[in-house]
């Protein structure tokens, strides 16, 4: 299983992960095609164009880790772009 296959594994999981952290995030996304748009402050934004599908959110702080919300969020994204 290739590191592209075990970052979408995870970020996939139900109910989701509360260790996952905004690099692996990054990591993954860049293998899935995406781009990285850098906005003001932690504003962040990932941008695949073949799809034209778009996320955007702020980087976590103070710590690391992604909140649950977001991987919800980032779940729906990541199905329309990699299964849809």
């Amino acid at each position: 299983m290739s590191k592209k296959e075990k970052l979408l594994k995870k970020f996939l999981e139900i109910p989701p992960k509360k260790d996952l952290t905004f690099e692996a995030l990054e990591t993954l996304l860049f293998s899935c095609g995406y781009i990285k748009l850098e906005g003001k402050g932690s504003a962040v934004k990932f941008y695949h164009k073949e799809k034209d599908n778009l996320i955007n959110l702020h980087k976590p702080h103070p710590n690391n880790i992604l909140k649950t919300y977001l991987i919800k969020q980032i779940q729906i994204k990541l199905k329309e772009v990699c299964y849809g």
